[in-house]
C-alpha cells in the first residue's frame, strides 16, 4: 500500500483547505464504519460479544502496522483507534440492546 500523497502547500490557507478536505473524507469514512458496526450488532448474542477485547487488540495491531506502512505515527493511530473503537462499542451496545432477542438466546 503506498504512502499518502501530500501536497506541498504555499500558505496556511492552503494547509487548512487540505485539512478540511481530509476531515470531510474522514467523517464520511467514520459514517460508513459506524453503519457496519451497527450491522455487526445483529450477529452478536451477548454484550461480551459486542465488547470483544481480543478483536479490539487485533484491530489495534493491524492499524499500527498500517500506520508504519503509510508513514503515520503508530502511537497516534493507536490512540485514535482506541478512542474511536470505545465510542463505536457504546453505539453498538445501544443498537444491540434495542434488538429483539429470541428468549433461548437472550443474554
Amino acid at each position: 500500500m503506498p504512502k499518502a500523497i501530500i501536497t506541498e502547500c504555499r500558505d496556511l490557507d492552503e494547509v487548512r483547505a487540505n485539512i478540511n478536505r481530509v476531515d470531510r473524507d474522514l467523517v464520511a469514512l467514520l459514517a460508513e464504519r459506524g453503519a457496519y458496526v451497527r450491522q455487526a450488532a445483529r450477529f452478536k448474542v451477548t454484550a461480551d460479544d459486542v465488547r470483544a477485547p481480543a478483536r479490539v487488540e487485533a484491530v489495534v495491531g493491524r492499524v499500527r502496522e498500517l500506520a508504519g506502512e503509510l508513514g503515520a505515527s503508530p502511537e497516534v493511530v493507536e490512540q485514535v483507534y482506541r478512542t474511536m473503537i470505545a465510542c463505536f462499542i457504546e453505539d453498538e451496545m445501544a443498537e444491540h440492546a434495542r434488538m429483539p432477542r429470541d428468549s433461548s438466546t437472550a443474554p
